[in-house]
């Protein structure tokens, strides 16, 4: 309540991990102590054509909170290296370059006085594979499960690798990464 009055800061929340690690869950746990006046949160899927039409970090920047906000991002500018990392969208020199540039766009948010608090929610491949099957258990949350979450959990060395290279190459004193 206090930021959003003031209006001198802001606080980014990222959001990051796993398949099924409870991302949907940690929004609803935070969200739930906080006002919601002033907070907002963003899912990055995969591009729209129109976001596939600008550079990479476009899609970002409007969600970026103002000055008294708090904004969550659900996923977020980081598919944008573990995908196409994974997925082989993208040659590794743009990749490599794509790190340079989310640690200089996280710079300049954290110089507008945002705090960025990143966190990288880790499972084993055996818990994700029970809660994957929990959700196919549940009518209420089968709509969280797809063939994409498991043609996407064959490729989980892949992913592994990915998510260790986001973390040491993108974890900065303004912004580090909490696992």
């Amino acid at each position: 309540r206090k930021l959003y009055a003031e209006r001198k800061h802001s606080l980014l929340i990222v959001l990051q991990g796993i398949d099924a690690a409870g991302k949907d869950g940690t929004c609803w746990h935070v969200l739930r102590s906080m006002n919601p006046q002033g907070t907002n949160v963003h899912g990055f899927k995969q591009p729209t054509p129109e976001e596939s039409s600008h550079d990479f970090l476009w899609r970002v920047h409007p969600h970026v909170p103002a000055d008294g906000n708090v904004a969550i991002f659900n996923r977020s500018h980081y598919e944008d290296v573990l995908v196409q990392r994974v997925h082989k969208m993208a040659p590794g020199k743009v990749i490599e370059k794509r790190y340079d540039l989310i640690n200089a766009f996280e710079s300049t948010v954290h110089s507008n006085n945002t705090t960025i608090l990143k966190f990288f929610l880790y499972i084993s491949p055996e818990e994700q594979l029970r809660r994957f099957e929990e959700r196919l258990d549940d009518p209420m949350r089968q709509w969280k499960i797809s063939e994409g979450d498991y043609s996407e959990r064959a490729l989980w060395d892949d992913y592994i690798k990915a998510y260790e290279a986001m973390l040491n190459k993108c974890s900065t004193d303004h912004a580090p990464w909490y696992v």
